[in-house]
């Protein structure tokens, strides 16, 4: 798991290039049949994830974003990547910087490995089953675990682009909260993973790709991912969308 978790980290960063090299042109911004917006950067990224991970692994069958939202939908067993080349395109369009590369590897509804990129930050987040979690800044790389919710209360991380103000009120309400602050993308996740944030509630529609990254470095930082009735949250889910859910290192 430790040399293919190196592997797509590889593949990550490629996605990433092509990513950057359009990020920092004059790009142009499509609409998708859902009216969610797309790029060059979203399909290039795409394709140079979906190439490098046909040559890791060409029996494992891949879920991507933009492949699927075109119809193309693998059929897979308990054993599959997901990917989102992009996720965070408003904040790509939006030029600030909070978008990630994801991928993720599921095995029996578990998402045991995860590499996500903020190319444009230059942070990386990883982690896999057994292998724990981790961070790359500047060529630097760090291990990271979540932590104890501070005495002070918790620190919510919420999302810059979604989000229900009133819904997220009810679900904070009668819990010590100590900031409270947005973010784009699957970053959100990564925050909680390295003990940044103590909490990220999600009280709106995702897909499985936008979280599954984030969720297996999560994990392998001592986190977990729940459904609001306490349930872990599974994928290989029939229609691939999510529940409300909240991210939690405790």
């Amino acid at each position: 798991m430790a040399e293919l978790l190196e592997d797509v980290i590889a593949v990550a960063r490629v996605a990433g290039v092509q990513v950057l090299t359009v990020y920092r042109s004059d790009f142009d911004v499509r609409g998708k049949l859902d009216s969610s917006p797309v790029t060059e950067a979203d399909e290039r990224a795409e394709a140079s994830i979906l190439q490098g991970l046909a040559a890791l692994t060409p029996d494992i069958p891949v879920i991507s974003e933009e492949a699927a939202a075109a119809g193309h939908i693998p059929d897979v067993g308990q054993r599959f990547w997901l990917v989102d080349p992009l996720d965070g395109t408003k904040e790509f369009i939006n030029r600030n910087g909070e978008f990630t590369v994801n991928i993720a590897l599921i095995e029996n509804g578990e998402p045991v490995l995860g590499v996500v990129l903020a190319p444009a930050l230059d942070r990386l987040f990883a982690g896999a089953r057994g292998c724990g979690a981790f961070v790359e800044e500047a060529g630097q790389r760090q291990p990271i675990r979540c932590r104890a919710v501070p005495e002070e209360g918790l620190d919510v991380v919420a999302s810059r682009s979604h989000g229900d103000a009133a819904a997220l009120d009810a679900f904070l309400d009668g819990r010590k909260v100590r900031s409270l602050k947005s973010a784009g993308s699957s970053l959100k996740i990564c925050l909680v993973a390295a003990g940044e944030a103590d909490i990220y509630p999600r009280l709106g529609r995702t897909m499985e790709w936008d979280i599954a990254a984030g969720h297996a470095v999560l994990a392998a930082a001592g986190g977990q991912i729940f459904t609001l009735n306490g349930e872990i949250l599974a994928y290989g889910k029939a229609g691939l969308d999510n529940p409300h859910f909240y991210a939690t290192g405790g």
